[in-house]
């Protein structure tokens, strides 16, 4: 019999070390700057019920999510009625209950309505985990994928849509990738639904327009015309969605279209006053009013924010909104929320592209103790322990091996210095210390050698 060779399923990876380590440091990067505005971790379960996730995706979204089947038998339950019929969403109602999260805000909203006696209004949270989506592969999508959340509940204040902008300038000046931050409103895009006389059609309208950069105008016209959208209101939304100039021209053009929508008018003011602060604390990073963002998700209701890298071909690597009626599903009405979410997975790929990982980044360890003996081991280890005591990365090779092999794994983990100690070292008290780089060696004493890390 054949041994089957291991796989991994498609639209997931693995991570080496040197890897994980670059992840690390976006995380790392990630985390302190949403510390240094006052945000606290929390976690969430990687499966919920599908009560908890369904219907709040949209009809797209509900399609993507990954269903856990029920344990023991669970088709036990299950006429024969239903399985002849090989009707799959039924059948699916039936037999799971779970699914893996779709994102982390849904979870998030669950979990404040939950533990809404626990913690302290408003509520500032960010959490790192990984989310799953029956997403069809492709470059910068993946099934698995890691999310950075940030968000804050319980307050009403543009004052967190505008934190939110600092948080993303400052997370990729950081990380030193060039991007532009998108914004639009979700009430200017359901004024513009109003105007054209389909308020009712707002989100068939914003699911198509937020593929306007991926599939084009033409195609974007198409699908709102199997949405059931006429020509002639279709032909109105065309001047609106390609409006050009600066945010302000745009602004000004955007309060003639919408004078007579009320709804309209207030995504407009709300989007000045996020744009005055941004004006007044001068971001670092482009910020562009765009009408066609949409993001295509139903729970924003005010503003809506997308990042996307200039120097790399790849979709959003930020983005989010307001969800002023979210935690309203779960049973707590008139709590507002924002939040942003950066993707870890797209972001690695974006710096692994620019080649913009720090050096050194990938060496783990900067020190090797090459191994000769017993007697060497007893020499090295308290010398070792000395320099993890500060913070030092060192390690003994765990074996006494032909040199060659050990230098050989030193190379390969790019360790720039290697500690050898022979049995003269050990009649002197002293060690030599190799630079890997140079190939230069120095006969240094224990104290000398943990002051040079």
């Amino acid at each position: 019999m054949a041994v089957q060779k291991p796989s991994i399923p498609k639209g997931t990876r693995d991570f080496l070390p040197k890897e994980m380590l670059n992840r690390e440091y976006i995380f790392d990067t990630v985390k302190s700057v949403f510390r240094k505005y006052g945000y606290s971790p929390i976690e969430t379960p990687a499966m919920e019920n599908l009560s908890t996730l369904m219907g709040k995706y949209g009809e797209e979204g509900d399609k993507l999510l990954f269903k856990i089947l029920n344990s023991g038998d669970f088709l036990s339950k299950t006429s024969d009625e239903l399985l002849n019929e090989k009707n799959s969403i039924k059948l699916t109602n039936k037999i799971s209950e779970k699914g893996l999260r779709y994102d982390l805000t849904v979870p998030f909203a669950r979990f404040v309505v939950q533990h809404r006696n626990d913690i302290t209004f408003p509520f500032k949270r960010y959490q790192v985990q990984p989310v799953w989506r029956a997403d069809r592969p492709q470059k910068g999508r993946y099934r698995e994928f890691f999310q950075c959340d940030v968000d804050v509940v319980g307050s009403n204040s543009l004052l967190n849509e505008f934190e939110l902008i600092q948080i993303i300038d400052e997370v990729f000046n950081e990380l030193n990738i060039n991007t532009v931050i998108k914004l639009n409103n979700r009430k200017i895009l359901s004024g513009i639904a109003e105007i054209i006389g389909h308020a009712d059609k707002i989100v068939d309208i914003t699911v198509a327009i937020d593929k306007l950069d991926k599939i084009g105008l033409e195609n974007v016209n198409k699908e709102l015309l199997s949405k059931g959208i006429p020509e002639e209101a279709i032909n109105q939304l065309q001047p609106v969605i390609q409006l050009s100039g600066s945010n302000n021209e745009k602004l000004s053009k955007l309060k003639g279209v919408l004078k007579e929508s009320e709804i309209g008018l207030k995504g407009i003011e709300e989007i000045e006053k996020v744009f005055g602060y941004i004006e007044l604390n001068k971001v670092k990073t482009e910020v562009e009013l765009d009408l066609t963002l949409a993001r295509g998700l139903n729970y924003y209701t005010g503003a809506i924010i997308e990042v996307k890298a200039k120097d790399v071909e790849i979709g959003s690597i930020c983005g989010g909104g307001r969800y002023d009626d979210l935690t309203g599903i779960f049973g707590l009405k008139d709590v507002s929320g924002v939040g942003v979410s950066f993707g870890a997975d797209r972001i690695y790929d974006v710096l692994t592209q620019l080649d913009n990982f720090p050096e050194g980044e990938a060496n783990s360890t900067q020190v090797l103790f090459v191994n000769f003996g017993q007697e060497e081991e007893k020499y090295c280890l308290p010398i070792l322990k000395q320099l993890r005591d500060q913070d030092v990365k060192a390690e003994i090779y765990p074996d006494s091996a032909k040199m060659k092999k050990q230098m050989s794994y030193a190379n390969s983990k790019k360790i720039p210095f290697v500690v050898l100690v022979g049995e003269n070292e050990m009649k002197e008290q002293k060690l030599t210390l190799k630079n890997m780089q140079t190939g230069e060696q120095n006969l240094l004493t224990v104290q000398k050698l943990v002051d040079s890390f």
